[in-house]
């Protein structure tokens, strides 16, 4: 439900609205658009009258949504959404690289990862200390001393670092070391943990889980927003098809898709995308041409010496080589690199 305030609107008229919703249970959430206030709310709706809320003094009118994801629906903010990770704006007229190893290893191979992409042009490091690995036996990450390594490169490079949380009880310390919290694909439906990082107001990059269509995804990032934190960046990473030349179908549709329906930012992430380095520049260009704000690309020093996803890391001159690319198309449809 939306409440939409009237132009001249007092601020005494939104705070009463903003308190006489909570009263009933309910949580507001407000927004600015086009010349009015807007509040959102969230929570069982169910008994309320629309004529109670509509009487109220300063109210144009109250109307419900089309969508589940209400928060995450331009109905609610017709204004882009531009998230600040440690400086960089993601949202904005600018195309974002994030780059980085799948895992983090040595700190030899984390700082000439993050000096590379610093040298290639990207603004965020990415890296895993924690990895969720469809094996139990596969390498699971440094844990805490990866987070470390990661603080490290920030210093050296000044990038700021987006690494993956799995479990609730992780976000605390998670959120210590990192700029931006990854919610990964498997756990894009994990709701406890959409609560805590909802509850932290740090930046989530929300990874489209593999089975999941592009309304659950919207929803997964409405459990983050109705928690109080609006700093969401979306990120299309593939599909899981009939299709088995590539690691997954990676969903261009998506991406023009999110930008009709949310105010959020959109990334791609073509090395999981495809699963296949020689494809990753390709799926990129397509990517950047489509609208995505930004893209979380796997980078490596020695792919083929990786401890995960070295078949689908770039080397970093391939990311050099790639960045070169990639400007002019951003170019092309009115933004940077």
């Amino acid at each position: 439900m939306l409440i939409v305030m009237k132009p001249d609107a007092a601020e005494d008229d939104i705070s009463y609205v903003v308190r006489r919703a909570a009263s009933l249970g309910l949580t507001p959430h407000v927004s600015a658009q086009n010349g009015s206030v807007l509040v959102g709310l969230t929570g069982d709706k169910r008994g309320l009258a629309l004529d109670s809320m509509a009487g109220l003094r300063g109210v144009a009118r109250v109307q419900p949504t089309d969508h589940p994801f209400r928060l995450a629906s331009k109905e609610f903010r017709r204004e882009a959404t531009i998230v600040s990770v440690g400086g960089v704006s993601i949202g904005s007229t600018q195309v974002v690289i994030c780059a980085g190893p799948c895992s983090l290893e040595t700190r030899g191979q984390v700082q000439q990862s993050a000096r590379a992409v610093k040298a290639a042009g990207g603004s965020l490091l990415r890296g895993g200390a924690f990895k969720p690995r469809s094996s139990p036996y596969a390498f699971q990450g440094l844990a805490e001393g990866g987070l470390q390594l990661l603080a490290d490169a920030r210093q050296a490079t000044g990038l700021p670092v987006v690494t993956e949380v799995l479990a609730p009880d992780q976000v605390p310390l998670v959120a210590r070391y990192a700029d931006m919290l990854q919610v990964g694909a498997r756990n894009m439906q994990n709701y406890p943990l959409l609560h805590a990082v909802g509850e932290t107001r740090m930046p989530v990059l929300l990874k489209r889980g593999m089975s999941s269509t592009i309304e659950e995804l919207l929803l997964a990032a409405e459990y983050i927003l109705s928690h109080g934190n609006p700093n969401i960046v979306l990120c299309e990473r593939g599909i899981r098809t009939f299709e088995t030349y590539t690691r997954n179908t990676l969903d261009i549709n998506a991406v023009a898709s999110l930008k009709e329906l949310t105010h959020l930012p959109v990334f791609v992430d073509p090395s999981h995308g495809t699963g296949k380095a020689s494809l990753v520049a390709a799926a990129s260009r397509a990517a950047v041409a489509a609208g995505a704000d930004g893209l979380i690309i796997e980078v490596h020093p020695e792919p083929e010496h990786a401890w995960s996803d070295g078949f689908q890391s770039l080397t970093p001159a391939e990311l050099t080589a790639l960045l070169t690319q990639l400007a002019p198309i951003a170019q092309a449809i009115g933004r940077s690199l």
